[in-house]
């Protein structure tokens, strides 16, 4: 899969991305991953916070 800025200098706030893959599906299955590294990087975050704050 590849990933791309359309327009290397969005001039407004609206940025545009290009996923490119050998199918959609493959696409779609790399897209959940990052999705589910995402969560959990931010349920890390609030477990850090949580011990920080006690």
């Amino acid at each position: 899969m590849s990933f791309s800025f359309t327009d290397p200098k969005p001039s407004s706030n609206d940025r545009s991305f290009s996923f490119t893959g050998q199918s959609p599906e493959d696409v779609d299955r790399q897209l959940q991953a990052i999705a589910d590294m995402a969560h959990e990087i931010l349920r890390m975050v609030a477990d850090v916070r949580r011990q920080i704050s006690n």
